[in-house]
C-alpha cells in the first residue's frame, strides 16, 4: 500500500456527461420555429472564421509563450499555472522535502565497549545530519547523548555504507556533538534553515533512525516554536538546566535523536533531541533550533569544545521541593527568617575555594543579581559573564551576610 492513495480521476465527469445528455435530449424535443430550421451560408462562414481565429491565437500563444490579445492571455496563464504549480498537491512538497534531505541523514552506531562484532541491535543507535564537506571530510551533527561514552563510532549512510567516525567536539549542556567521516562518495549536504522564522502550525518532517529501523520519516506540525523544558544534565532527577526547543507532534522515537527536523523547503530547522515518554503523553517531541545548533557547532569546529566560566561550587537549592532540608539542617545554617531562597554550598574547589567559600555557605547574589537556585546560578555564569571575569558573591555564613570576589576560570573537561 502506498503512503498516499490519490486516484487522479473522478466520477463527476461521467455525471456531467449524463446531465448534458439529458439536456440535449430535452432540447431536441422543443418545438422549432420555421425561421430557425437552418443558417445561411454567410452566417456559418462568419461563425467558423471567429472560432478558427480564436483557436489559432490560443495555440500560437501556448506554443510560443508570447502573449495573445483579448481574453486569451488569461486562459493560457490559467492552463500554464495548472501545469507547473506543484503546490497544488500538498503532499508533493512533503515528498520533495524528504527526497532533498534523506541522503544527508545517517545512522550513528555507538560501540560503548569497543566491540564492533556486536549486532546493531545490541549497540547504541542514533541519527546524524551531514552538514558540511571540507578537505575530503564530511562533518555530521548529532546529539551529545548519542555519542556519550563511545569507544568507537560509525556512521551508516542512506545507501548502507559504514564509515568510521571521529569525534570533533561535543557539548553536554546544549546536547550537540560534531563528528567527521571520510567524505568519499558523499555527494550531498543538508541545507540549514532559519529556525527564527518558524510559525505555529507549520508542517515539518522528522527524519532519522528510530529503533534501529533506519531511514524513517514522520510528519507533523510545529506545536510550539520556543518551548523551554527543564533538563537534568547529570541524569540525577534534579533539573539543573533549561533547554529552548521546538515542540512538534511529528513522532520522535528512540534512535531519532540527532536526526533532522525539516521544513517543506527541505531545510533543516532543528536537530531532534528528545520526547516525553510518560504514560498517557503523546505527540510531544522536541528539537534543538537550528540557529542555536549552528552557534554551538561553529565553536566546536573551531575549538573542539565550548569554553564556559567556572566557579567551582557543588551545591543544592535551599528551597528544593524534591529534597527539602529538614528543620535540623535549616537550624544549622542559622539563616535570618527572611532568607527563603539561595544556593547551599556542598563543596568549594578551584576559584570558589581560593576566594574562601566553604561548606554550608548560602549564596544569595552574584553582582547584586539574586541567585535563588542552582539553575539560575548556571544561567548567570553561562549567559552573563565570561572566563576571567570577577564576580562579587554575596552569601550567608553562620547567619551573617558576607561577600567574596571570585575570579572565574575555564570550566574543566568532565
Amino acid at each position: 500500500m502506498g503512503l498516499f492513495q490519490d486516484d487522479f480521476y473522478s466520477t463527476k465527469v461521467t455525471k456531467r456527461r449524463r446531465v448534458f445528455g439529458r439536456i440535449r435530449k430535452t432540447r431536441s424535443n422543443w418545438p422549432r420555429s420555421r425561421r430557425s430550421r437552418g443558417l445561411s451560408t454567410l452566417q456559418i462562414a462568419t461563425i467558423s472564421s471567429v472560432i478558427s481565429a480564436f483557436v489559432a491565437v490560443l495555440l500560437f500563444s501556448m506554443i510560443t509563450g508570447l502573449p495573445a490579445s483579448g481574453k486569451a492571455p488569461h486562459v493560457v496563464a490559467a492552463l500554464n499555472s495548472k501545469q507547473v504549480d506543484s503546490s497544488a498537491d500538498p503532499y508533493e512538497r512533503l515528498v520533495q522535502a524528504a527526497a532533498k534531505v534523506r541522503p544527508t541523514v545517517v545512522s550513528i552506531v555507538n560501540y560503548k565497549d569497543g566491540k564492533k562484532d556486536k549486532s546493531l541491535e545490541e549497540s547504541a543507535l542514533g541519527s546524524g545530519v551531514i552538514f558540511k564537506k571540507d578537505k575530503g571530510q564530511a562533518f555530521i551533527i548529532t546529539n551529545n547523548h548519542v555519542i556519550e561514552g563511545a569507544q568507537e563510532l560509525e556512521a551508516v549512510t542512506v545507501n548502507g555504507e559504514m564509515k568510521k567516525a571521529k569525534l570533533v567536539g561535543a557539548d553536554k549542556v546544549n546536547d550537540i556533538a560534531v563528528l567527521a567521516v571520510d567524505g568519499k562518495d558523499i555527494g550531498q549536504v543538508a541545507e540549514m534553515g532559519d529556525s527564527r522564522k518558524l510559525r505555529l502550525g507549520e508542517t515539518v518532517l522528522a527524519i532519522g533512525n528510530p529503533l534501529g529501523l533506519g531511514d524513517t520519516l514522520t510528519s507533523g506540525i510545529v506545536s510550539y516554536t520556543n518551548r523551554i523544558v527543564p533538563v537534568s544534565l547529570n541524569q540525577d532527577g534534579v533539573y539543573d538546566w533549561e533547554q529552548e526547543v521546538i515542540q512538534t507532534d511529528a513522532a520522535i522515537n528512540e534512535g531519532n535523536s540527532g536526526g533532522a527536523l525539516v521544513d517543506l523547503n527541505g531545510k533543516v530547522i532543528g536537530i531532534n533531541t528528545m520526547k516525553i515518554a510518560d504514560t498517557g503523553v503523546e505527540g510531544l517531541g522536541f528539537a534543538i533550533p537550528a540557529d542555536q545548533v549552528m552557534k554551538t557547532v561553529d565553536e566546536l569546529m573551531t575549538h573542539g569544545k565550548i569554553a564556559r566560566p567556572y566557579i567551582g561550587i557543588y551545591s543544592m537549592d535551599l528551597n528544593n521541593s524534591f529534597a527539602p532540608l529538614d528543620d535540623d539542617q535549616l537550624k544549622e545554617l542559622k539563616l535570618p527568617s527572611d532568607v527563603k531562597d539561595g544556593v547551599v554550598v556542598l563543596d568549594a574547589i578551584g576559584p570558589a575555594q581560593e576566594a574562601g567559600l566553604q561548606l554550608n555557605d548560602v549564596i544569595v547574589k552574584f553582582n547584586d543579581t539574586p541567585i535563588p537556585t542552582t539553575l539560575e546560578m548556571k544561567k548567570f555564569l553561562y549567559d552573563k559573564v565570561k572566563i576571567g571575569d570577577t564576580v562579587k558573591v554575596t552569601f550567608y555564613r553562620d547567619g551573617k551576610e558576607q561577600t567574596a570576589n571570585v575570579k572565574l576560570a575555564e570550566k574543566p573537561d568532565q
